[in-house]
């Protein structure tokens, strides 16, 4: 206790922040509201009451009134219209067609299906649960192993946070003043090594247990060609949003507007939509805003708690002192990232962590903002799946509910194993990461 006491503020901050904040969390308290009380907390010992009690008074309403943030809403939106629209059947049909005679064939169709959605949904958890109850029942019909199905429906729908439009993307833009649109085009690359990855871990699985995966009836190709023309609005979705950033015909605000307006038209012309289901898309778009906005502030306040404390310049000081090469930082981040993720959800654990380590990261080493970016939001795709706590692994445990938990961790490895090499990969050669956003330039 005594050389608690020795420590430097920063520490005694971060040790006493960080333990609070789970703490709150294991006692049942939800994470946004946990770091809002350890936040406040916090900045109250700091610098007093006056100072919190304004904070609190004006940061709520300037998060929630900031144009950047507008993009949320929308995105969100054009999301909850795309799956209401049943694009994710149409996907899953088409890959199923071109994949499905293949060995594991129709999990390499959800891992690309998931791909596909991804790239209108922007949501992990969302991919999850609709492709879990697109694909699940069809890879069971043709007798796939659970392990596996489940496992390719859980790490497919990872991608849901990287193929842009993605929310935590956006938010991480806002959170660290990095351009939104370059983000979104520097996704595009490492989301299709992910697809390839994915199926290349599935290739492996049946390889080593044929039985795991058997093969579809073979489509014929009068059926395939039916399938590319029912996703032809999901295709010109996507090329309207990133084709149009790429270009610089909008902002990613406008993109968002103008995506959630074309998915509004495309689920009246599929007739997918009435005056009551109409009600209930701004329902859940409202309520998952709000909820995001509410875990944004949270984190805000514990980050300037972190911040007056003095973590930062903390965090410095002893990559100086260690003498760490950059890469070596970037592999403490990463372990630190996947202890984090045995307790929070991806968003949570981003916002509270990126206003520490972006400066460092940043400022000190040098990293470009960009390809931290996709290299927070690829540990947190691999935090979703890791056990005992990926996220989406208790998602999808939500919508099969008699397949074990043990089933979808043994299943998951190779996933995680393929995650771990691909993050390596950028690692090693950042411009697998930059080559898009600098052409864009």
């Amino acid at each position: 206790m005594e050389f608690f006491f020795e420590l430097p503020l920063a520490w005694r901050a971060a040790t006493l922040g960080f333990g609070g904040v789970l703490l709150l969390i294991l006692i049942g308290l939800p994470i946004a509201y946990a770091m809002m009380a350890v936040g406040a907390a916090g900045i109250w010992a700091v610098i007093g009451q006056n100072s919190i009690l304004g904070m609190l008074g004006q940061l709520p309403y300037t998060t929630v009134v900031s144009y950047d943030l507008s993009v949320v809403p929308m995105f969100v939106l054009m999301g909850v219209l795309v799956a209401r629209a049943g694009m994710s059947e149409d996907l899953y049909r088409l890959c199923h067609a071109f994949l499905g005679h293949r060995r594991g064939g129709l999990a390499m169709a959800t891992v690309v299906a998931c791909g596909g959605f991804s790239a209108v949904c922007g949501s992990s958890l969302a991919t999850v649960a609709t492709m879990g109850k697109v694909a699940m029942p069809e890879m069971r019909r043709f007798g796939y192993a659970d392990s596996l199905a489940s496992a390719s429906v859980a790490a497919g729908g990872t991608l849901g946070i990287l193929i842009p439009p993605s929310v935590i993307l956006v938010l991480y833009g806002i959170a660290t003043g990095t351009d939104i649109g370059a983000l979104f085009i520097a996704g595009i690359v490492p989301g299709i090594i992910a697809i390839l990855f994915y199926i290349a871990a599935v290739w492996v699985v049946v390889l080593l247990k044929p039985d795991a995966g058997p093969s579809a009836p073979r489509t014929s190709w009068a059926d395939r060609w039916r399938g590319f023309a029912s996703i032809g609005p999901i295709v010109l979705l996507f090329l309207v949003i990133i084709g149009g950033i790429y270009l610089g015909v909008f902002t990613p605000t406008e993109a968002a507007g103008v995506g959630a307006f074309f998915a509004f038209l495309f689920a009246l012309w599929r007739r997918a939509l009435t005056p009551r289901l109409i009600m209930a898309v701004l329902v859940e778009t409202v309520v998952t805003t709000a909820a995001l906005f509410t875990v944004l502030i949270g984190a805000l306040l514990f980050s300037n708690f972190m911040n007056l404390a003095g973590l930062p310049d903390a965090l410095k000081t002893v990559i100086a002192a260690a003498n760490l090469s950059p890469v070596g930082v970037i592999f403490i981040i990463l372990a630190i990232y996947l202890v984090l993720g045995c307790f929070m959800e991806s968003l949570s654990m981003m916002l509270l962590t990126v206003p520490i380590f972006f400066p460092v990261v940043v400022g000190e080493l040098g990293y470009d903002p960009v390809w931290f970016g996709i290299f927070v939001v690829m540990v947190t795709e691999l935090s979703l799946i890791t056990p005992p706590v990926g996220l989406n692994l208790f998602v999808l445990r939500s919508v099969v509910r008699d397949v074990p938990i043990g089933t979808i961790y043994r299943g998951i490895m190779p996933f995680v194993i393929a995650d771990a090499a691909r993050l390596l990969l950028i690692i090693a050669v950042p411009s697998v990461v930059l080559i898009l956003p600098g052409l864009a330039l």
